[in-house]
């Protein structure tokens, strides 16, 4: 079977999404040497990146991200450039610490998957719905797109289509099925928890009892009674010489989505990179 992994990085005027697209293929191929690793982009990437991956694909049909900060806009894209026929997506802000080489066997036995049962750096379930108002408020599935699978079939294409239909219409679509709470922004989650509901396909795509998780590192939902200015004033975090990551005493066994960008120091590049 063609697997690979896929990262869509654009960086915008406060992120270089390049730089960390880069440290999580770094991760991920320490932990899974026979990974492929394909970089989704319209920016420069510099050469000292480059080797990391399997291909650096442009971005097609124009950027339609280019007047926004959160560059959501090219992800519908990924479904159409993969070179892979199994493809798991990752966000660009994210790094995986351990072996996920097992994933495959629960992915492929589905079309398409999208996490639904994240977890906290404890390793807890989050059952906190601070960022999920428009989820509950419309009754829309709970999807995550940090993480998600698809193979190459006529499902997922019709999938993605409407993705896409979503992206470039979200406020028409936002106003038919989300107008609770409603988001007055595009949001990747959103288009994806629409387009599921209107399929009618949440049962076949998600599993909230799935092997397949993240860490989201999003201050709210750490179950904390006081909510700091950045996680990273409070909690310490350091690699192993075997390079697992520790956050507050806790080795994450699962994807991080580190969220705080300056979580990616140049020591703990550095340190991904000496392998």
């Amino acid at each position: 079977m063609n697997r690979g992994y896929c990262i869509v990085a654009q960086s915008n005027v406060d992120t270089d999404y390049i730089r960390c697209a880069y440290a999580l293929a770094l991760s991920l191929i320490k932990h899974n040497p026979t990974a492929k690793v394909s970089l989704i982009t319209d920016d420069e990437v510099e050469k000292s990146y480059q080797h990391v991956f399997d291909q650096i694909i442009p971005i097609p049909w124009g950027d339609m991200a280019c007047s926004s900060s959160w560059k959501i806009e090219n992800r519908w894209k990924v479904y159409h450039v993969s070179p892979y026929e199994s493809t798991i997506v990752f966000d660009a802000d994210m790094l995986i610490m351990t072996n996920i080489q097992h994933w495959w066997w629960e992915l492929e036995k589905q079309d398409l998957f999208f996490v639904s049962n994240v977890k906290n750096y404890r390793g807890d379930l989050i059952t906190s719905r601070f960022y999920r108002k428009t989820f509950d408020a419309n009754n829309l599935p709970n999807l995550y797109s940090g993480i998600y699978f698809f193979k190459k079939s006529d499902k997922c294409k019709e999938f993605f289509y409407l993705v896409e239909q979503i992206t470039k219409n979200w406020e028409v679509f936002y106003e038919k099925y989300a107008p609770k709470s409603q988001q007055n922004w595009s949001s990747y989650d959103v288009s994806c928890a629409i387009a599921s509901k209107i399929l009618g396909n949440e049962k076949e795509i998600t599993n909230p009892n799935s092997i397949v998780s993240f860490v989201h590192m999003k201050r709210h939902i750490q179950g904390w009674h006081t909510i700091p200015s950045s996680w990273l004033s409070i909690l310490g975090k350091y690699i192993t010489n075997d390079r697992r990551l520790f956050l507050g005493n806790y080795a994450q066994d699962l994807p991080v989505h580190y969220v705080e960008k300056n979580f990616l120091t140049d020591e703990l590049l550095a340190r991904l990179e000496d392998v």
